[in-house]
């Protein structure tokens, strides 16, 4: 058990230094992400746009060949009615202009609107492009600069997680699987070190009798404040001396 205490403990050690790695890069991360969400669904505007605008200029399309068919029928109308040998006809043939004019009128209404709709999404999706540009260039700057750090660090985080999966190769399955669950659920050290009679986590009293239990290194115990994993200072320092 001891050496099983000490091993997850020098897990910590590494976990602590990587840590320390990730918060060197701060929020650039974050921020990184951020903007390739945010260009992403401004790109994903512009996209819907000129897509809009196009099925606006196809339907206009459309809508003018229909016209041009429309008027060559009502010259063919009108030129009939020279031709008609009673009143039914006249009648019938007059309703068909009507009717046909009629549609014209409502097709080239129609292309109106659709001009102005076309010319609406553009003015939108030039306002959008200087804004994108804008976060490509704030991406550019960030990522380089995230990239920077990443570098000047490279070494050393390959070195600790090449030390990091060493550990972990010689952690019992269960064992990894608490402290990976209570790292995660405190947001960094999973496990604390009984100092002064405390929790060096919470800072909160560990029972005498506890702490008896706790310096025997026989079995894992846990703060009951925190929820931490709790270790003899006997087992942090063979942990640092060994790591």
């Amino acid at each position: 058990m001891q050496t099983r205490l000490t091993t997850l403990y020098q897990l910590q050690i590494i976990d602590d230094q990587l840590d320390e790695l990730e918060e060197l890069r701060g929020d650039l991360p974050r921020a990184v992400n951020e903007l390739i969400s945010q260009i992403q669904s401004i790109a994903d505007q512009i996209e819907a746009k000129e897509l809009e605008k196009q099925n606006s200029l196809d339907k206009r399309k459309d809508n003018d060949e229909e016209v041009e068919r429309l008027q060559n029928s009502l010259k063919k109308f009108k030129a009939q009615l020279y031709q008609v040998r009673n009143n039914k006809e006249y009648d019938a043939l007059t309703k068909e202009i009507d009717h046909t004019e009629e549609r014209i009128n409502k097709l080239e209404t129609e292309n109106l609107a659709i001009e102005d709709l076309a010319e609406k999404i553009k003015n939108e999706i030039k306002e959008l492009n200087p804004n994108l540009e804008e976060l490509k260039t704030e991406l550019k700057e960030k990522e380089a600069e995230l990239k920077k750090i990443i570098k000047s660090n490279e070494r050393e985080e390959a070195k600790l997680k090449e030390q990091r999966e060493k550990y972990t190769s010689q952690i019992k399955k269960n064992d990894y699987n608490t402290y990976m669950r209570i790292r995660k659920a405190l947001g960094g050290k999973a496990i604390a070190v009984v100092v002064r009679s405390a929790c060096s986590g919470c800072f909160n009293i560990v029972p005498p009798q506890r702490q008896i239990e706790i310096r025997q290194n026989k079995r894992m115990y846990t703060c009951e404040s925190c929820g931490r994993l709790l270790v003899s200072s006997n087992i942090a320092d063979s942990a640092r001396e060994d790591i």
